[in-house]
């Protein structure tokens, strides 16, 4: 659409992930598999793409060299002339250190973002999943004459105690008030027990950004962060103004999910094994993309009743082989081998994985090319797997190499 030409997104995609370790050992937070067959990073794409949004900056920084191949063979693909998914480390064009904060990410890079025509520029996490048309975001933006649009959620006012920035808005929906994660949040003015809290996505005014981008990286005194500096400073100068999450999943209640933990991230997988999924993979209107690795279909096998090869309430993705074993409630990546005897359970197996014979497994998450050996128990002594492994808060196991394989295929 001709209005989208106009548009200019900037994707964050640097972030260390500490609260994802051990998964983010080897990889960057957004390249962390999702759903057997996708990255986190998809999801965020993925809205781009069927929002007509395709003019993408993806901004990365720690360990990011699968996470720069994926989006190379996966997204460049599908850009048309004039489009592009385009991968920008950094570059130190502007400065001499690292990203400072979300604000100076975008800073560092801003001769990019001038180098290309454009009268707004979204700004976009990469560590979200959720289905959301942006085009609809901008509709608003235009048609309210915002500078600024913060896009905003209905959380309990519980949940986002110290964990969300929360906004205050007047009847026209224009931010009065914005803390970042206080610890008593201000509740919403229509729904008492709700707050509306931040998103971390943003569109701005492109000749208002860049001006306030330059103030903020010349303040000392600045956290160099879009939720505690650049809101706080510009509302009472510019028309900033709050969008209300519409949700494109097609589910009774809203779905959207921060899977910056362990057990926040198994828990958005588990959500995908679901006899009718609470965050749907198989709308055809809202398609997910990816690049996949060619492999041949998954496989089940033995029709023996002794050691019968099945997967129930699970996701199994190509190149797998449940061999006499059996699988549920899980989600298995590629090439992957459950050999005979064993039970896997509420589980999540990253590709490359092979399970041994006679192994049981529960509630774990197996990084890639982990081979466990015959008679392996997991999820089954709590004591036994903290000795050897991590366990999270909520009892999850994440089970990775002893070496790390930097250089090694997803």
């Amino acid at each position: 659409m001709p209005e989208m030409r106009e548009v200019l997104g900037v994707l964050l995609a640097g972030g260390q992930g500490e609260r994802l370790w051990p998964l983010t050992r080897d990889r960057a937070k957004p390249a962390v598999p999702f759903g057997a067959v996708y990255r986190i990073i998809d999801v965020t794409l993925s809205n781009c793409l069927n929002s007509d949004l395709r003019r993408v900056f993806v901004l990365t920084q720690y360990k990011a060299l699968s996470l720069n191949r994926h989006v190379r063979r996966g997204w460049s693909s599908l850009m048309g002339h004039g489009d592009f998914m385009e991968v920008l480390p950094p570059q130190m064009r502007v400065s001499t250190h690292w990203y400072q904060g979300t604000a100076d990410a975008v800073y560092q890079n801003i001769y990019s973002i001038g180098s290309e025509a454009s009268n707004y520029v979204f700004i976009l996490s990469g560590d979200h999943i959720y289905k959301m048309n942006y085009r609809k975001m901008l509709d608003q933006h235009r048609d309210s004459g915002a500078e600024v649009t913060v896009a905003t959620l209905e959380v309990d006012v519980a949940d986002a105690a110290r964990k969300f920035g929360v906004i205050e808005t007047d009847q026209n929906w224009r931010i009065i008030g914005f803390e970042e994660k206080p610890a008593e949040p201000k509740a919403s003015r229509i729904h008492p027990g709700k707050c509306n809290a931040s998103m971390g996505v943003y569109i701005f005014n492109t000749q208002l950004l860049v001006p306030i981008l330059i103030a903020d990286a010349e303040d000392p005194s600045s956290s160099h962060d879009f939720g505690k500096d650049i809101i706080p400073k510009i509302l009472g100068k510019n028309r900033v103004f709050a969008y209300n999450f519409r949700d494109e999943n097609k589910k009774e209640t809203s779905y959207w999910r921060d899977v910056g933990t362990i057990d926040a991230y198994y828990e958005a997988n588990m959500d995908l094994v679901a006899v009718s999924p609470i965050f749907n993979l198989y709308d055809k209107t809202w398609p997910l993309h990816t690049w996949q690795q060619q492999y041949p279909p998954a496989k089940f096998v033995f029709a023996d009743p002794e050691r019968m090869g099945v997967a129930l309430d699970s996701i199994v993705a190509g190149g797998s082989i449940v061999s006499g074993g059996r699988v549920k409630g899980s989600v298995l990546g590629y090439d992957v081998r459950v050999n005979s005897y064993c039970d896997v359970e509420d589980s999540i197996i990253f590709n490359h994985v092979n399970i041994g014979r006679h192994s049981r497994i529960r509630k774990a998450i197996i990084d890639r090319h982990v081979s466990l050996p015959e008679g392996t128990v997991i999820g089954y002594d709590a004591e036994a797997d903290r000795r050897k492994y991590q366990i999270t808060d909520e009892g999850v196991v994440v089970v990775v190499r002893e070496e790390s394989m930097l250089e090694e295929p997803e």
